[in-house]
């Protein structure tokens, strides 16, 4: 990715999050961890980019709009996977 790429793609993320935070469905602050993590199954151990890299936490009032949000995710840009579930 170039620099200015990059640049947009920040203030992509940045623009989201104050999205969120300014309506209120941030409902934990965000959670990052190492891109680097290990996925596991019966068979093997797999290093690299397939291991969760973060949690956003937030609240919506039904699937349809955590959908909705999961949609402007700035990881779909490049190629990512937004994961959606409910907690209890």
């Amino acid at each position: 990715m170039e620099e200015e790429e990059l640049i947009i793609y920040r203030k992509h993320w940045q623009d989201w999050f104050l999205s969120l935070a300014a309506r209120q469905r941030l409902t934990r602050p965000v959670q990052r961890w190492d891109a680097g993590g290990i996925a596991v199954s019966r068979e093997e151990e797999v290093k690299g980019d397939v291991t969760v890299q973060g949690l956003i936490f937030i609240e919506a009032s039904d699937y349809v709009e955590a959908v909705a949000v999961a949609r402007d995710c700035p990881i779909l840009l490049l190629g990512g996977i937004v994961e959606i579930l409910q907690g209890k």
